[in-house]
């Protein structure tokens, strides 16, 4: 059975960064489709960023390109979102995803495996 664990959230000033990680059980995470989104209350959950398989694709929403960057150790089941220059609404709780078969993608129905999520808060 699949598990995806969550780590990393936590509370931070504007302009600071934080790391999550999301750890990666009972699938062959090396032939996965890894991606991150993000839910802030009485909101959509909404794509974040997503990684390719071997790491050689990625993709972002426009409202964090160039301030978070997603990447991956297949050595450890692990994939990783570095977030800096954070915003006030960028506070959310943060779920990692997996996509069992095909590329990047941006709608959440698309991937089939989720983890519980880590909350994220951005103070001003």
């Amino acid at each position: 059975q699949a598990q995806l664990v969550e780590s990393g959230g936590g509370t931070v000033q504007a302009g600071g960064s934080l790391r999550l990680s999301c750890a990666a059980s009972g699938l062959p995470f090396s032939s996965y489709t890894m991606g991150w989104f993000r839910q802030a209350p009485g909101k959509e959950r909404e794509f974040v960023a997503g990684i390719m398989w071997s790491g050689g694709a990625t993709l972002y929403a426009d409202s964090v390109k160039g301030r978070f960057t997603i990447s991956r150790d297949n050595t450890k089941n692990t994939v990783y979102l570095q977030m800096n220059s954070l915003k006030p609404e960028d506070t959310a709780g943060y779920y990692c995803a997996a996509r069992r078969a095909g590329g990047l993608a941006l709608k959440r129905e698309f991937y089939t495996d989720w983890g519980q999520g880590t909350q994220v808060t951005v103070s001003s």
